[in-house]
């Protein structure tokens, strides 16, 4: 099956492509390609102010309502990922018929049996990927919600500032850290998007993984959502 799919070089290219677009785009959210501040990084910022600011409050209750809408956003992706990974074990009990239908397709390369079921089983890893990812974010969250109620209350007395500070470094890493793996698995659910465009054939998966990237690229560098973040903070 494996060896069907990778006789054909330009299905090698376009998956090579794929593969290095998504681990590029990764590192450059990040700030390890590029220099200009990524919307990931500016939200950052704003997590450790979160955690600042709730240290400041006797009452938390505004806190953990956050901290659950966090929590159910995550539960929904990891859950939508586990129905689509079921569908693509559907997929392949339904190989001939969905080889029909693109077979009518005008762009769409000859594609046999196996090289298929290779694909699907390629997109089944990447949404995986994605679940696992979730699935840790989640734990996570709960853990932040664990350290944020650890948090002194900066008027309370006995409680140095050191420790205090120390409490909500933790809190905001942990947050941070909980928001990495969320948006690794959401950068995985926007790719296998792109990734579709390979049962087609392999020059529309070229195109679709680069407009994946275009799409990507902007709401990191250029979108209105970095500069309401980034407005009077430099």
């Amino acid at each position: 099956m494996i060896d069907s799919l990778f006789r054909s070089p330009p299905d090698i290219a376009a998956l090579a492509f794929f593969l290095v677009g998504w681990t590029l785009f990764s590192h450059a959210t990040q700030g390890r390609i590029v220099s200009r501040e990524t919307l990931t990084s500016a939200m950052n910022r704003q997590r450790e102010a979160w955690m600042r600011t709730m240290a400041r409050r006797d009452m938390r209750m505004v806190d953990t309502s956050i901290m659950g809408g966090l929590q159910q956003g995550t539960a929904f992706f990891a859950s939508s990922c586990l129905l689509a990974i079921g569908g693509c074990f559907a997929l392949l009990g339904a190989t001939d018929a969905v080889l029909d239908v693109l077979g009518e397709l005008p762009a769409t390369d000859a594609n046999a049996r196996p090289v298929f079921e290779a694909k699907v089983l390629g997109l089944v890893a990447v949404l995986c990927y994605a679940f696992f990812k979730f699935g840790w974010s989640y734990r996570l969250f709960n853990y932040c919600s664990i350290l944020i109620g650890a948090v002194p209350v900066a008027r309370e007395d006995g409680q140095t500032d050191a420790d205090i500070d120390a409490s909500v470094a933790r809190a905001a890493q942990m947050n941070m850290l909980a928001g990495k793996h969320f948006n690794a698995g959401l950068r995985a659910i926007f790719f296998s998007i792109g990734y579709l465009g390979w049962f087609v054939g392999p020059w529309v998966f070229i195109a679709t993984t680069t407009f994946i990237l275009g799409v990507l690229i902007r709401r990191q560098f250029f979108s209105a959502a970095r500069r309401a973040v980034l407005e009077g903070g430099g």
